[in-house]
Formats: structure tokens, sequence, C-alpha cells
């Protein structure tokens, strides 16, 4: 019996994905709602598939999954999320999620994805495989430099951020939620090593992205 964690800050929706799932015969040993709590969880129970979503309380889906996969290294993630943004799937896949499958996918799509997330194989919703698979091709022929490197929508967010606009508003223009950009805001800072948004918004304008 294949043993699955489910992870979601949504309680009608992580419930019912683990009913469904318990109906369709996996044994799911736990649910989480955050970061720490899916780390500690998959560490505890050391499940084979942990279902995870992109957005959480405490941090993102990416996070959750390289703090699952630290703890619980034969575990897989498949992420099952609202977002198809491709920096939300790039970002998962290189944390080590094997699996990006939208929440618009069928009862019987995330029962296959499940069984074959366990048994060592790729899912992806269709179109993006398609993208991981160029943006590996473009790093092979191009390699990134040492020096940290931001995704188009964390750039996007801190060229907002450079012009002093709160998160609310940021949300807004980009058609994101606040929280989201929280996320993004909170990536850049720790890939450039800064402490707050003062030392974000001079780093971009010292790079002309004010």
């Amino acid at each position: 019996m294949i043993r699955v964690m489910v992870v979601d800050d949504h309680p009608m929706w992580r419930d019912g994905v683990a009913r469904d799932l318990t109906d369709e015969g996996f044994d799911v040993v736990a649910t989480a709602d955050a970061v720490k709590k899916a780390t500690d969880m998959a560490k505890a129970y050391r499940p084979d598939v942990v279902l995870m979503d992109m957005n959480l309380p405490d941090g993102t889906g990416a996070q959750a999954t390289a703090g699952v996969l630290t703890v619980s290294p034969e575990s897989k993630v498949l992420v099952l999320s609202a977002s198809d943004e491709r920096d939300d799937v790039l970002e998962a896949v290189k944390a080590g999620a094997t699996g990006y499958l939208v929440k618009s996918a069928r009862r019987e799509e995330l029962v296959a994805a499940v069984n074959d997330t366990a048994a060592g194989k790729t899912v992806f919703t269709p179109g993006l495989a398609g993208l991981v698979l160029g943006e590996y091709r473009r790093i092979s022929r191009d390699p990134e430099p040492d020096t940290p490197q931001l995704t188009e929508r964390e750039t996007e967010v801190l060229r907002h951020v450079a012009k002093g606009l709160p998160s609310k508003q940021i949300a807004e223009r980009l058609h994101i939620s606040p929280r989201t950009v929280e996320n993004h805001v909170g990536n850049s800072l720790r890939k450039l090593q800064l402490a707050n948004r003062v030392e974000l918004a001079r780093y971009a304008m010292e790079n002309g992205l004010s």
C-alpha cells in the first residue's frame, strides 16, 4: 500500500483529497498545513509520496519540498497546486519535486499520478513538462553564473518593491495574492543575503531594476 502525506493549508481541500485517496486504497499517513509541520510529519512518517501545495502560510511549497526531502530523502514529492506559473513549476522542480499537477486535474488523473510518482516516474500536467525540459536545455547551453539569480517573477516583484509599493498594491498590479508577493520578497532576500526591504530596494536601484 502506498503511503501518502497531503500538504495544503486549505482544510476542506486537504481533507477532501485525503478522503479521496483513502477511498482509492492509499494509506494517508499524515496531513500538514505549513512548511515546518510538513517537515516534522515527513520525518516522523517517511511517506512514499507527498502531495504538496505551493502556497503555505510560513513559506513556499519549494521550501517545504526541500525540507521534506532533507529529513526523508526516500520520499517523492508531487506538487498539486492551483498555480501553473512558470516560476512556481521551476522552483518546485529545482527543490526536488518529481512531478507537478494543477488542481483542475480530475480524480482519476490524481490517482494515476500518485501511483506513477510512487513508481519513480515523473508526472506533469500537459504543457508543463515541455516548460521544464526547455529550461534545463537552456541551462545546459548557458550555465548560470555563481551570483544569485532571481526568477522572472521575483525580479518583477523587486521592481515594484524598489518603487516603495506595499505587498497589497504589488499583488493587485501583478494579479497574485499578497502572500505570494511576500514569498517572492522572502526568496529574494534569502538569495541576495539581504536583511530587509530597504536593502532590497537599494539593490534594485544599484542594478538598474528600479
